[in-house]
């Protein structure tokens, strides 16, 4: 089990970053949170989980052993994938998931892509008390600030999650309006975005 990656960031993608290793790069998947915390050239340390299928192995990142925790939680819930359990802590990180299992509020938890009213049920239902109480969150360094979010940007991630280039186009635009004059990071426009295809479903 690879539980930690920690080298030279090569590159930083939409949903994935490639960390050199060694001479050896891991491409590891993580929230848009975690991959604005990086930057190309630096050294940058993961917590990792390693997800084991039959035709792939894919490798997914953490800013602190907190949300990799969470990540393994969501895995044990019928039906949440890999993918699926990434996009929710996209959407909602660690203590906001907390705090919407702890009072069981479905409409928060339904905001995310590709959980329904039953999803939502089921989470709360299957994961209970393990995440245990909202505390601080420790991460891997200061976010990056962004004068403004580049839109090609969020739009290739939201394509890459499974919606339909016109849909992802209309959450960005209605994301936008409802920031106002509010500059937003990359990762603050795709959660916003993420969570106006959520409620539109």
């Amino acid at each position: 089990m690879i539980a930690l990656v920690s080298g030279t960031v090569e590159a930083v993608n939409t949903g994935s970053a490639v960390v050199n290793v060694n001479g050896v790069g891991f491409e590891v998947f993580a929230t848009p949170d975690t991959l604005s915390r990086i930057q190309v050239g630096a050294q940058a340390s993961l917590y990792t989980t390693l997800v084991v299928k039959e035709d792939s192995l894919t490798l997914f990142g953490f800013a602190n052993p907190d949300e990799k925790s969470v990540f393994s939680t969501l895995l044990s819930v019928s039906g949440i994938g890999a993918r699926t359990a990434l996009t929710i802590l996209s959407v909602l990180p660690p203590d906001e998931l907390r705090l919407a299992i702890a009072n069981k509020n479905e409409a928060a938890l339904t905001r995310v892509p590709g959980i329904g009213k039953k999803g939502a049920q089921r989470m709360i239902l299957e994961i209970g008390t393990k995440l245990g109480p909202a505390h601080a969150e420790t991460g891997i360094g200061a976010p990056s600030t962004h004068s403004a979010a580049t839109d090609p940007d969020v739009l290739d991630a939201l394509v890459n999650l499974g919606w339909q280039e016109s849909l992802a186009r209309s959450a960005i635009a209605e994301a936008r309006e409802l920031a106002g004059s509010q500059s937003l990071s990359v990762p603050e426009l795709l959660r916003n975005a993420l969570r106006i295809l959520g409620a539109k479903r």
